[in-house]
């Protein structure tokens, strides 16, 4: 009795050990036929593309250039988290999800052509995946074709007439950031358009929000104060801004030097409109402001930044506006106007300062500045 048990222990180890083995093994084999497959790229179609007969995906590059293809940018699942094994094949996961997307877009739009301008009826395919698809990597996908057609004039007006601009505004809800990026791209390549601009007007205040609120000097950040920047090249909508500019010289102090730049271009708009200038004094400026003139300030940045304080100055009357004076507060760009001459004097008493243009530029602006508040006739 007592050996016929043992006899059993070891039958059944052995058929343990054998179970064990034989499930490694499948293991082991699944996970190389994977790899195998995301190398491969795979040639699948987009799974959620609804009934639309499909679109093309052009994002400048040629799809057997592997160095141009891990410079792109892939949208990753939150639990892909870096330094981890798991993470690693999350990320491979959604990079090979990615190239199957975009090669099935280029694919369904249009099957046995390379161009890169869509006609009307692949610009529709592309439009139906933006409006139908949720997934991230589809909606990337096919706002670059958007973005790319849409620098074209002849395909603004197409676009808008398929019903386009609330497609792609809608994309702005979303909360990934290189999605909204992509289709703030392709609004801005709309908002060139007059006819574009008068129907995006009424998302200038979304895109103002959320271009404030994103992460300092993100792309999504310079996404929107292009597009900001677009929509203001007129003074027709100009008006919209003005309850935001004190958040805009807020944002100029704070960002980097491509931020700063970015930053001016708008408010170089804002101040060649006479009709903004009030409202550009109101605005209220951090004390920080004054500290940009100093020698590792970017030469660019200050020439830029003088440029808009002389065309508010040259658009307000002084002399005519003196008992409205009283109407800004303490901390406004007009009590900064007014001691101006401080932040002069700390560019003209640098002798080592690094550009002579600016010494100059600052010191003449500075004259004339003091020469309109305070007129001779009022010595």
């Amino acid at each position: 009795m007592g050996y016929a048990r043992k006899v059993g222990w070891v039958t059944a180890g052995l058929v343990i050990g054998a179970g064990a083995c034989y499930c490694i093994y499948r293991l082991a084999r699944g996970r190389k036929q994977s790899k195998e497959k995301m190398a491969e790229g795979g040639s699948a179609d987009v799974d959620d593309a609804g009934d639309c007969s499909g679109a093309r995906y052009n994002d400048c590059s040629s799809d057997d250039d592997d160095s141009n293809e891990s410079k792109s940018i892939v949208w990753y699942p939150p639990w892909a988290r870096i330094g981890t094994e798991a993470g690693t094949r999350a990320r491979a996961r959604a990079r090979a999800r990615a190239t199957r997307a975009r090669r099935a877009v280029q694919k369904r739009a249009s099957p046995n052509s390379d161009d890169t301008v869509l006609s009307p009826q692949e610009l529709q395919k592309v439009l139906c995946l933006v409006e139908m698809s949720e997934k991230p990597y589809i909606l990337e996908a096919a706002l670059i074709a958007l973005g790319n057609n849409a620098a074209y004039a002849f395909n603004r007006d197409i676009i808008r007439d398929l019903g386009g601009l609330p497609i792609v505004a809608k994309i702005l809800n979303t909360r990934d950031p290189i999605v909204k990026e992509k289709a703030l791209i392709v609004l801005n390549n709309l908002s060139v358009n007059a006819e574009n601009q008068r129907r995006l007007k009424i998302y200038m205040n979304q895109v103002c929000d959320d271009t404030l609120t994103s992460r300092l000097n993100s792309s999504v950040q310079l996404a929107g104060l292009r597009l900001l920047t677009n929509m203001t090249v007129t003074n027709e909508y100009q008006h919209i801004l003005a309850n935001s500019i004190s958040d805009f010289f807020r944002l100029f102090s704070a960002g980097n030097e491509e931020t700063k730049l970015q930053v001016l271009k708008l408010l170089l708009n804002l101040a060649e409109n006479p009709a903004m200038t009030r409202e550009l004094l109101r605005a209220q400026v951090p004390p920080a402001l004054g500290s940009l003139f100093n020698k590792k300030e970017n030469k660019e940045v200050i020439l830029k930044l003088v440029i808009v304080l002389e065309n508010i100055n040259d658009n307000f009357t002084w002399e005519e506006n003196e008992p409205s004076q009283n109407h800004f507060s303490e901390g406004s760009l007009f009590f900064f106007l007014k001691e101006f001459q401080v932040c002069a004097d700390k560019v003209l008493g640098m002798e080592s300062y690094h550009d002579f243009l600016v010494k100059v530029k600052v010191g003449k602006f500075a004259a004339k500045l003091t020469e309109r508040m305070f007129p001779k006739s009022q010595e």
